[in-house]
């Protein structure tokens, strides 16, 4: 059986009730620190008690009592001088220290925290200790016990020989409490939510990752990496994150954000890191930087692996020692904010090839969440219609809403395989704007719906040609950025038809017969599921990754 052990400081006042001698009437006053070793159902294996040095004598009167009535508990006196019991750092840091020297046994020991006694600052000092573990134990309050009102309705307080008064021990693990844990479920839930925007996302993959993210978020300020294709919404997110700790007062700076791939040359190392005059030409005044305007803040750096070598190398410093030299300085200057970091490249395909820094990866990669893109997340696309159409009402003072017919046709192309949306959830909201900008009488009509419709599918046409002006949203969805680059355009466009067959066939034999649908006229034994199997193994896909929307 484990034994129990307290920490507690020495009452002045409320231990010294009765006097230091051997006078009989000390039993009749309750005395918190002989007390607590007088509960039945508490039995102190060992007591460790702080005094000041001028309670010297008090504190050996305390244990002499202790061991009347307690002879099992070892009390242990600790003096502890105090230039001022009621400075709140001094009291902290002393109590501080001794924890941190203190050899816990957890195994066989169980610990708790005399608070009722010492000074108020003493109490929150113990207080804020215990809640941060640093005492790795419960609360232990002690009080007197009262009988029942007197005919002059006062209460008093018991007179019995070896008064030990009641006892409260509180757990700091408020999960144990059933109104306060639910009234932190209450609170994350509005939290998630908030970084949600207030979306009901139903995507459950999506919402495990903004789960995590909030508790994070809460308890961490360590670097964060948001990954995903462009328009997924980190900079949108990163933002919310920002906002979370500001309100939960974990921040006093501001957010700062900048697309690293706008960052070229000095003028990269000058926008981040700041510089002196005549650091270069052109440099004829002094600038803070943006790290420098980050303190005590975020620092939101989307587009990281488009940082040039030197510039890794620098912010690397600047997030391990909180400082470093402005462009042009031999002086350091100081600045701690977090860095939230996003990107749409892969990052370890970098490093392996010599682009990106392998110790800044392994430094920003603590707390990596992938966003998934709007073609992953169809189930998602609905309640994001709405929230657009939200927007489109608050900026421009308008209510516009689909007609029945409408809204199923628009879902149902939007939520179909071969809707890609390269472009995101950025692309979404200019589709919604369009339908709202073009709607007559605030109604969206299925003619409407079937112009937009047109217009989405030439720009997704266009994506996919020779001479397209931005990548074919399928591949790069599938593969990823790098992977997806790296292909010549000749394989990028027929792997992109592949995938759409696929995206639209049952199953593998299904898309075979449609890819190979001339040939296989031509073969005795035409087996279109290993030809296409084979395919997708040249770029490292099998069936289901082929056609997953996760």
């Amino acid at each position: 059986m484990k034994k129990n052990v307290v920490f507690g400081f020495l009452g002045t006042k409320l231990d010294a009730m009765g006097g230091l001698g051997h006078n009989p009437k000390r039993w009749e006053k309750w005395r918190p620190t002989v007390g607590l070793c007088q509960q039945p159902g508490l039995s102190v294996g060992r007591l460790e008690l702080f005094h000041d040095p001028r309670n010297h004598n008090l504190a050996e009167r305390i244990a002499e009592d202790i061991a009347e009535i307690s002879p099992a508990t070892d009390v242990r006196l600790i003096e502890m001088a105090l230039r001022d019991p009621w400075d709140f750092e001094e009291v902290f840091m002393r109590l501080h220290d001794f924890a941190r020297a203190y050899t816990f046994d957890m195994d066989n020991e169980n610990y708790l925290v005399h608070i009722t006694t010492g000074t108020h600052v003493a109490q929150i000092c113990w207080f804020l200790l215990t809640e941060a573990n640093y005492f790795p134990g419960r609360i232990l309050q002690t009080a007197p016990r009262f009988q029942k009102k007197d005919g002059n309705g006062e209460s008093e307080q018991e007179k019995t020989h070896g008064s030990a008064g009641a006892i409260s021990i509180i757990d700091l693990d408020l999960s144990r409490y059933d109104q306060i844990a639910q009234r932190f479920r209450h609170e994350q839930a509005d939290t998630v939510t908030r970084l949600k925007s207030g979306i009901a996302t139903r995507n459950d993959t999506f919402n495990t990752m903004i789960e995590q993210i909030e508790r994070v978020a809460g308890r961490s300020r360590a670097p964060m990496l948001l990954t995903g294709p462009t328009g997924a919404g980190k900079s949108f997110l990163a933002r919310r994150i920002f906002e979370l700790k500001k309100e939960r007062q974990h921040l006093s700076g501001r957010f700062v954000e900048v697309n690293c791939a706008t960052l070229r040359g000095d003028s990269a190392m000058s926008a981040l890191f700041g510089h002196v005059k005549g650091a270069f030409t052109g440099a004829q005044t002094e600038r803070a930087g943006l790290l420098r305007s980050a303190n005590g803040g975020v620092l939101f750096l989307d587009e990281i692996g488009e940082l040039g070598q030197d510039e890794q190398a620098m912010l690397l410093k600047a997030i391990e020692d909180k400082r470093f030299p402005p462009f042009g300085s031999d002086s350091e200057v100081q600045s701690d904010f977090q860095l939230i970091a996003g990107t749409h490249r892969d990052l370890r395909a970098r490093v392996r090839a010599g682009l990106f820094r392998a110790d800044l990866h392994a430094r920003i990669d603590l707390w990596t969440f992938a966003l998934p893109g709007l073609a992953q997340r169809p189930e998602d696309i609905e309640p994001n219609l709405e929230y657009e159409l939200d927007r489109y009402a608050r900026d421009h003072k308008v209510r516009v809403r689909f007609n029945v017919e409408a809204r199923r046709r628009y879902l149902d192309f939007a939520c179909s395989r071969g809707a890609a949306w390269p472009g995101n959830f950025r692309e979404l909201t200019s589709s919604i704007t369009r339908l709202a900008t073009l709607a007559n009488g605030g109604r969206i009509t299925e003619a409407d719906v079937a112009d937009e419709i047109e217009r989405l599918r030439a720009a997704w046409d266009t994506d996919s040609v020779p001479g397209g002006s931005a990548p074919s949203g399928l591949v790069y969805a599938v593969l990823g950025e790098d992977a997806a680059a790296a292909l010549d355009l000749f394989d990028r466009c027929q792997l992109e038809t592949v995938l759409e067959t696929c995206r639209r066939a049952n199953n593998l034999s299904d898309a075979g017969r449609i890819l190979f649908a001339q040939s296989r006229q031509q073969k005795k034994q035409a087996n279109d599921a290993d030809r296409l199997r084979k395919y997708l193994l040249r770029f490292g896909l099998d069936w289901a990754k082929a056609t997953a929307r996760e």
